[in-house]
């Protein structure tokens, strides 16, 4: 194997022919290192000005499958009959709980209703504001508190969700207050929304006030250099302001959430972090053992820098898989994602390599850790070494235990996963937010203090010519549907005319629990004179659903099957690319369980300061999968590619699996402590959705790095073997001629001569450093 691998076209041959490779990146990257940086220095400026105000052009909703039936529906409705849609509402509170004789209801005041007449006409004539409705207007026992002391005006706000957003800030200082003898507060759909992009852009901004200082530090703790430390910062944030830009310039063209600036700053960290600490850690080992600068640099690109950009493509595949969805919510993190990750490859492949040109070896200078190494180790060796030779001891006792260790790994994280066979999925709504926001407060008072939460009903368009009887006979039947509590309608005034006609279905229990789901079904097979659509929080639920479901199994093959390839063409094994799906999924199990456990059933919430609905936002389990799962292989690949090279020079498969720990094994525990950092920053979003992304994914990571990484990998491959590394004859071939290595042959040594003993003084011998 090792024979055929090294006589292969583009495999190790002289260490002329090996200079030669790759010889066009490494001169374009290090030839004019000071002329690079400049260009990167100016390109960052521009970023900086085209990326300004991204947020402000982002969307906070993107969770509806456009094509579905709701979707229809809503805009249908939004067009014929606006005030069918309310998405402003005003809640006019008396603060009394009764007035005049009789036990009169506060707000059947008269002062009170004057007052709320005229809030209601000045909302009217407000330009981009149409379907205003009112208790006092219309006499709903649906828009006033069971108490008597509240009521509420609602209004549709019109346009695209950044002009509605524009239109509320601008008439919301004018009703929120005062007046009279009545307290206005502003709730609804829209204004949730917009207060929801707000704490967002504000938890985002103490994230990364959060982050950065802590990623430094132990950015100097690993590196003890802190000149090498702020080379992977730097590189983190030229990808995070890259990104910027970008998605500034994606919003010209379609939606995007706002969502997806958080995966911007954790993977914009976090995997240029991975990327820079790979470079300079291969870097700063060639020097170490006696390369001069530009040659250190140029194996450092032959060897780690192949490294780097095979790990990001796996990464950059497995959050394209995104794009199979109608929502623009999931789409967004494909957008924000593909960007970030090839922007901090790109920077770690080209503005790096041009540093460590400049710097030499300055790159060690500001060595904070000197004082405890041994003396006469001033490069860190003799630490790194031991902290190598620490993990390959680890690897040799759980190989000579390989059944014990898989076994009960396997089990332990199956075991950890198992509250996700009880999830169930929902929608967000104002419970998003943090129990203090002005618009979930009123969101909270209409639940809990209101005969029908108003919006929150199903809602049947019916659109071609009936006649009154006609309508009534439909009403009737819906009616009487199991799990529907009454069926009002119809309403017929829209602005279309003839033809056009609404019906509002209140279904028994929760506006989106498992009866509602079923009534919207129902209702959509009730035969009707005329067409029907259905929508309402429910149905949207519903058709969101279905979208994930009919594009998942894409999206999975996506993922499995390029992820298979990519790893074929790393290993030249058809065996490894499976072991590497099935123990990446593997390290998700905790993740979902987790997730379940905390955010759905409740536990911790109090702790982690938000409030459980009782079910998990549909969306958020698919990206969860592409982020973690992608940040995954990225780990895999790094360890993978350290085992590959080793397994070329020497044949033997047992020291290479603990070769490739002893050498990466502290650097992927390290990279994930440092992404978990980042995430847990994130994690600290008064947003709920925000909150499980970040913790989640930061579970995902240390798991797979301490557990997956050090336990199951090298197990699995201790009891599959030699077979390991199986191909083929034909895919053997089609690798020795496309496939990617690590191995660097002008740096090639003997091997060891005891291939497997655990000692340090064989396995340095191997290591060529």
């Amino acid at each position: 194997m090792a024979e055929v691998k090294k006589s292969a076209p583009g495999g190790a041959g002289t260490p002329g022919q090996a200079g030669s490779q790759g010889g066009g990146w490494t001169r374009f990257a290090t030839a004019r290192p000071r002329l690079t940086l400049l260009v990167a220095l100016v390109l960052t400026a521009l970023a900086v000005l085209a990326g300004g105000g991204v947020a402000d052009r982002m969307g906070s909703g993107g969770w509806e499958d456009p094509s579905a039936e709701s979707t229809y529906a809503t805009k249908a409705l939004e067009r014929e009959f606006p005030g069918s849609q309310p998405n402003l509402l005003l809640l006019v509170d008396t603060g009394a709980e009764a007035a005049g004789a009789g036990g009169t209801a506060a707000v059947d005041a008269p002062a009170v209703a004057a007052e709320a007449r005229k809030l209601a006409e000045r909302l009217a004539a407000e330009p981009g504001v149409d379907g205003v409705g009112s208790y006092w207007s219309t006499g709903s026992p649906a828009l006033r508190s069971e108490d008597g002391r509240q009521a509420v005006i609602g209004a549709r706000i019109a346009g695209e969700e950044k002009d509605a957003a524009a239109v509320l800030d601008r008439i919301a200082p004018e009703y929120r207050g005062t007046h009279g003898p009545v307290e206005v507060s502003l709730g609804g759909g829209l204004a949730v929304r917009h207060e929801m992009q707000t704490v967002i852009q504000e938890d985002l901004l103490r994230a990364e006030l959060i982050a950065l200082p802590l990623t430094l530090v132990l950015l100097v703790m690993v590196f003890g250099s802190a000149v090498a430390a702020l080379l992977p910062l730097g590189v983190g944030i030229v990808a995070i302001l890259g990104t910027n830009a970008v998605l500034r310039g994606i919003t010209e063209f379609t939606d995007v959430s706002v969502f997806a600036q958080n995966l911007t700053t954790a993977l914009g960290l976090g995997l240029a972090i991975d990327y820079a600490l790979f470079v300079v850690r291969r870097y700063r080992e060639e020097l170490a053992a006696g390369a001069d600068t530009h040659t250190a640099v140029r194996t450092t690109l032959r060897t780690a820098g192949r490294t780097v950009l095979f790990s990001a493509l796996t990464v950059a595949v497995s959050l394209s898989a995104m794009l199979v969805f109608p929502q623009y919510f999931l789409r967004s993190f494909a957008y924000a994602g593909i960007a970030v990750v090839l922007l901090a490859a790109t920077a770690a492949l080209t503005l790096l390599p041009a540093a460590l040109v400049l710097l030499g070896d300055r790159v060690n200078a500001l060595d904070l850790r000197r004082l405890l190494r041994r003396r006469g180790r001033p490069d860190g060796a003799g630490s790194e070494a031991g902290s190598g030779a620490g993990w390959a001891r680890a690897a040799a006792l759980v190989m000579r235990r390989a059944p014990v260790f898989a076994v009960l790994t396997t089990a332990g994280l199956v075991l950890l996963g198992l509250p996700f066979l009880g999830v169930k999925f929902g929608t967000a709504d104002d419970r998003q937010l943090p129990v203090t926001a002005s618009s979930r407060v009123v969101q909270d008072q209409l639940r809990d203090g209101f005969p029908g939460n108003p919006g929150g009903g199903i809602t049947v368009l019916a659109e071609g010519s009936a006649t009154p009887a006609q309508y009534a006979a439909y009403r009737e039947r819906i009616a009487a549907l199991d799990g529907v509590d009454r069926a009002d309608g119809p309403v017929t005034a829209g602005s279309g005319g003839p033809g056009h006609a609404y019906f509002t279905v209140v279904p028994e229990g929760e506006t989106v629990g498992a009866e509602a789901q079923r009534v919207v079904g129902e209702l959509r097979a009730v035969p009707a004179p005329f067409d029907t659509s259905v929508t309402g929080q429910s149905a949207v639920l519903v058709d969101s659903k279905d979208a994930l479901a009919e594009r998942l199994p894409w999206a999975a093959a996506i993922v499995v099957l390029v992820t298979l390839l990519l790893v074929f063409l790393l290993t030249g094994s058809v065996v490894i690319p499976v072991q590497a799906v099935v123990l990446n999924a593997l390290s998700l199990t905790a993740m979902f369980g987790a997730v379940v456990w905390v955010f759905q059933e409740g536990h911790l919430a109090g702790l982690l300061g938000f409030t459980s609905t009782g079910d998990i936002e549909t969306t958020l389990p698919v990206l969860m999968f592409c982020v973690a799962f992608g940040l995954s292989m990225d780990y895999g690949v790094f360890l993978l590619s350290r085992i590959k090279e080793e397994y070329d020079a020497t044949g033997d498969h047992e020291h290479s699996v603990r070769f490739g720990l002893r050498h990466t094994g502290g650097l992927i525990t390290a990279a994930a402590v440092i992404l978990a950092v980042v995430m847990v920053a994130i994690g600290t979003s008064r947003v709920t959705n925000t909150k499980m992304l970040g913790l989640g994914v930061a579970l995902a990571v240390l798991m797979d790095a301490m557990v997956v990484r050090s336990l199951l990998v090298p197990s699995v491959m201790k009891l599959t073997g030699r077979l390991t590394w199986w191909a083929p004859a034909p895919l053997r071939r089609f690798h020795d001629r496309f496939g990617i290595s690590e191995s660097d042959a002008s740096a090639a040594a003997p091997a060891p001569e005891d291939p497997g003993a655990t000692g340090e003084r064989q396995e340095t011998a191997t290591a060529r450093r």
